[in-house]
C-alpha cells in the first residue's frame, strides 16, 4: 500500500532523494549483456503476479529465476520488484523468509544490465555474515550478466579491499562502520559519485544509533539523485520515524504487518531450571537424529555463554560450532561454512546471525536465553521455516522469562506451546553433562577467555561513552 502521511521536519541526514534519478545514456563500450525485451511500464497495482516474467524483468533474469528454483515470486517480490523498476523509493516490511533479498537484488540487476559502470549499487548491512551471504546471492542472480560483487566489512585487510574498491565494482555490500572509514580516502568516495542505488538491509538495525554517524558519513557521500529502499523483517521505532519524516517519498509495503512469525513454524516453549539448562539442551541436541532435524541453531545472549556451550558440547560428544563477535572474521566464517555445508549439525551463535542467514537444513532454532526484545526474537526463529517449509523453535524459560513471552505472544498473535520432554530421559545424562559443566569452566580460564572478554568490554565502553551512545539493554 501507499504510505499517505504529511511530510512534517526532515530528519538530520536526507535519507529519500527528492525526486527520481534519471538514467543516464548507455555507454558504447560497456560490456555486453544478454539480449533483452523493450522496457515494459509498471502499473502501480496491488494484485499478486503468478511468474516473475509479470514483473518486467528482462528475459535473462527470469530464466535465472527459474534455474535457481524460484517458480514464483512471492508477496514482496511481486510488489515491490515493479515500484523499484519504476524509480520509486521502497520501505519494504516482510516476515522472514518471504524472499525480501530478491525483492530488490532482481531488480536492481535488471537495471544494472541495461547501463553496466561501477559503482552502481550500494547494500549496506549490519552484520558482517549477512553481508558475505547478500554477496553470494548477488553473485549467483546476476552471474548472467558477469557481475563484479565486492564485500567490505571488518576483520579484512583495508589496503586490499579499497584496491577492489578503486576499480568500481557493480556492487558493494558492506557493514557502515567499515565502508565509512574506506570512504575516508578521496580516490574511493569518488567511486560512489554515481551510484543508482542505495539498500538497507536489515534497517530497523542499520539506522540504530551505534550506526548513525558512520551512515551519517556514507549519506553525504552519495549522489542526492538516487533510489533508497529499506528493507526488515519487522516494523521497529526507526523505521516508524523514517516513515514519518518521508512523506510520500516512498512506496511501502507491510507483509503481515512485520510482526507475524510464518505459519509453518512451530513455536514452543520449554521450562527448565537456571542451573540445569545444558543438561536439557544436551538432551535436545543428542535427539536430532531420531526426531529428524538436520540441522539446529541454538540463541544466546552473550559471547561468554556461547564460548562456554561449544568446550561443554565438546566434551559431551556433540559436535558443535560457535558464531560470535570475540571470534576473529576467518574463524567466523569458517565456523559458518562448516554449518551451511552440514559438517557440523549445530551453529551456537549470539544474535549476529540472527539476521538474515539463509539456511535451508535448519530445522530447529532452540532460544537458549530468549531475547529480552520481541523482535530479536521474530529475527531468531526466522532462521527456520523458512520460503515455506516447515520449523521448530523452542525457548528455554526460567519463571522470571513468563512475562517476556506474553509480551511476545503479544506481537505475534499467537500462543507458544508447551514442548513435551521426556524429563527421565534428561536426567539419565545428568552426570556426564554436570562433568562437562566443571571441564568447560576450567578450559575457559585457560584460555584466557573471561580475561580477553573484560579488555574487549572497556575497549567498547571507553567508544560508546566518546561518541556519547549507550547501548540498549
Amino acid at each position: 500500500m501507499e504510505a499517505e502521511t504529511p511530510a512534517p521536519e526532515q530528519p538530520a541526514f536526507r535519507i529519500f532523494s527528492t525526486s527520481k534519478p534519471k538514467r543516464e545514456p548507455v555507454s558504447d563500450n560497456r560490456p555486453s549483456s544478454p539480449p533483452k525485451p523493450p522496457i515494459k511500464t509498471h502499473p502501480k497495482t496491488t494484485v499478486e503476479s503468478d511468474s516473475f516474467s509479470d514483473l518486467g524483468l528482462s528475459e535473462w533474469a527470469v530464466a535465472t529465476c527459474r534455474e535457481l528454483g524460484m517458480r514464483r515470486p512471492t508477496p514482496v517480490q511481486s510488489q515491490c520488484i515493479p515500484r523499484i523498476l519504476a524509480g520509486d523509493n521502497v520501505l519494504a516490511v516482510a516476515p522472514t523468509g518471504s524472499g525480501k533479498t530478491a525483492a530488490f537484488t532482481l531488480p536492481i540487476l535488471h537495471r544494472l544490465a541495461e547501463e553496466l559502470f561501477g559503482v552502481y549499487a550500494l547494500v549496506l548491512s549490519p552484520t558482517r555474515e549477512l553481508a558475505t551471504q547478500l554477496a553470494e546471492q548477488f553473485r549467483a542472480l546476476g552471474a548472467p550478466i558477469n557481475l563484479r560483487c565486492v564485500v567490505a566489512i571488518g576483520g579484512y585487510n583495508t589496503i586490499d579491499q579499497a584496491k577492489a574498491l578503486a576499480k568500481k565494482p557493480h556492487v558493494v555490500i558492506a557493514t557502515p562502520g567499515r565502508l565509512r572509514a574506506l570512504m575516508e580516502g578521496v580516490e574511493i568516495a569518488a567511486a560512489f559519485s554515481r551510484t543508482k542505488f542505495l539498500v538497507l538491509d536489515e534497517a530497523d538495525r542499520v539506522l540504530d544509533a551505534n550506526f548513525k554517524e558512520d551512515l551519517d558519513v556514507i549519506l553525504r557521500l552519495l549522489p542526492k539523485k538516487r533510489q533508497t529502499l529499506f528493507f526488515s523483517a519487522t516494523m521497529t521505532g526507526n523505521l516508524q520515524t523514517l516513515s514519518k519524516v518521508s512523506g510520500n517519498k516512498y512506496y511501502l509495503f507491510e507483509g503481515d504487518k512485520g510482526g507475524k512469525t510464518v505459519e509453518t513454524l512451530k513455536q514452543q516453549y520449554l521450562k527448565v531450571p537456571p542451573d540445569l539448562k545444558e543438561l536439557y539442551l544436551s538432551h535436545i541436541l543428542s535427539n536430532m537424529e531420531e526426531d529428524g532435524i538436520r540441522s539446529a541453531i541454538v540463541f544466546v545472549a552473550t559471547c561468554r555463554t556461547c564460548h562456554y556451550l561449544e568446550l561443554l558440547l565438546e566434551e559431551v560428544g556433540q559436535a558443535a560450532v560457535a558464531l560470535h563477535s570475540h571470534k576473529s572474521q576467518s574463524l567466523r566464517l569458517a565456523s559458518l561454512s562448516r554449518f551451511k555445508s552440514g559438517q557440523v549439525p549445530v551453529l551456537l551463535a549470539t544474535d549476529v546471525a540472527s539476521r538474515g542467514l539463509d539456511i535451508p537444513t535448519v530445522d530447529l532454532v532452540i532460544n537458549y536465553n530468549i531475547p529480552r526484545d520481541s523482535s530479536d526474537y521474530i529475527h531468531r526463529v526466522g532462521r527456520t521455516a523458512r520460503a515455506g517449509r516447515g520449523g521448530l523453535s523452542i525457548s528455554f524459560i526460567t519463571e522470571r522469562d513468563e512475562s517476556l513471552v506474553h509480551e511476545i505472544e503479544g506481537v505475534i498473535k499467537r500462543k507458544l506451546g508447551e514442548y513435551n520432554c521426556d524429563e527421565k530421559a534428561v536426567f539419565e545424562d545428568i552426570t556426564q553433562v554436570f562433568v562437562a559443566r566443571r571441564v568447560a569452566k576450567m578450559k575457559m580460564i585457560d584460555d584466557g577467555f573471561e580475561e580477553q572478554a573484560q579488555e574487549r568490554k572497556e575497549r567498547k565502553l571507553k567508544v560508546l561513552t566518546d561518541k556519547g551512545i549507550k547501548r540498549k539493554r
